[in-house]
């Protein structure tokens, strides 16, 4: 008996802990991407299983390139007016806002909680959006990054020591005791697929908006673009230290002066040099906003009071109480019921 009762136990403590929202749908799509035909290139033959015969295969012929992955969670009865896109960013994929290395829930988790139905991508060439071939479709070679440049871009420490010690930031809120699986979470990267990017952002952006976006990091740029692109569709951008924007001398940042626009920014912008250079453009972008009569918010977490927060806030041992601050920000905007 007393083993029957330790294994109940066990098992209903490996159970979640019941959802405080009724799921209406769960599901998902492919969008943009283009047609691509590829000729002159050599067959070869290739043993995709042991013991089985070489297959033939052809590169050349028909193919789908450049599509963007979305997966998205609709409730019975959502409290939000409309959707709430997150976009990842460089390096990364849609694994961003699900649940945290350190296996507690995500922003995802988080704002579905809050009432939103959420949509999740991965964008051209991460995760499920797939690949295409380099260098005939990708014009240049993938991008990969290593434990140093994340744990020293990402700001969680001042130095990454390859094979020996690595030293976190005093008070710095990223769980490093989980750094190895947040680094199983990389894909590489491509420097010169943004318009791909772009085209099929902003065709989500007429698929499923009106909505609220909120971008991480490289999606900056892209989240900043797709408001002015469809400022009619897009409520709000939240924009969570993003890593580059429009620039106001080229684009007239009063088309997007009726898009609420917040900006986030973590701790430790002072430690390394480039951080300082990253936040320039979307200051200078959010102030041009602002001079042309838009609604902008700068949280600026340590001048409010909230210490230790990396470039990776959303997997922060505080990310409910970020999330907790944007989230207040949107119902000020009057989107939720």
């Amino acid at each position: 008996m007393r083993a029957i009762t330790l294994a109940l136990a066990s098992a209903l403590a490996a159970t979640p802990a019941a959802a405080d929202y009724l799921v209406k749908e769960v599901g998902s799509f492919h969008i943009g991407g283009r047609d691509v035909t590829l000729t002159g290139l050599p067959t070869k033959d290739v043993v995709f299983s042991a013991g089985m015969p070489a297959i033939k295969v052809d590169p050349n012929g028909e193919f789908v390139a450049e599509q963007m992955y979305v997966q998205y969670v609709k409730l019975a009865q959502p409290k939000a007016k409309v959707p709430i896109l997150l976009w990842h960013g460089g390096g990364l994929s849609g694994v961003t806002w699900e649940t945290k290395p350190d296996g507690k829930p995500g922003w995802q988790q988080f704002f579905l909680n809050a009432g939103y139905d959420v949509y999740v991508s991965d964008a051209v060439e991460r995760g499920r959006a797939s690949w295409a071939r380099y260098p005939e479709i990708f014009t240049s070679e993938p991008i990969f990054r290593t434990r140093k440049e994340a744990w020293e871009l990402f700001r969680f420490g001042p130095s990454y020591e390859v094979g020996g010690k690595h030293v976190a930031f005093e008070g710095e809120q990223f769980p490093v005791e989980a750094l190895d699986q947040f680094m199983k979470q990389g894909i590489p990267r491509w420097a010169t697929n943004d318009a791909a990017t772009q085209k099929a952002y902003d065709a989500l952006v007429q698929r499923v908006c009106p909505c609220i976006i909120v971008v991480h990091s490289q999606g900056g740029n892209f989240g900043f673009t797709a408001a002015l692109n469809a400022p009619d569709k897009v409520k709000a951008l939240i924009a969570v230290e993003p890593s580059g924007a429009p620039d106001p001398a080229k684009v007239e940042a009063a088309k997007v002066k009726g898009v609420p626009l917040l900006v986030v920014w973590g701790d430790f912008h002072d430690k390394h040099p480039i951080w300082p250079k990253i936040r320039a453009n979307p200051e200078k972008w959010a102030a041009a906003i602002k001079a042309a009569g838009g609604t902008v918010d700068t949280f600026d977490l340590p001048k409010m009071g909230i210490k230790g927060n990396t470039h990776m806030l959303m997997m922060d041992r505080n990310s409910d109480d970020i999330a907790k601050l944007v989230a207040d920000w949107i119902g000020k905007q009057g989107l939720v019921n």
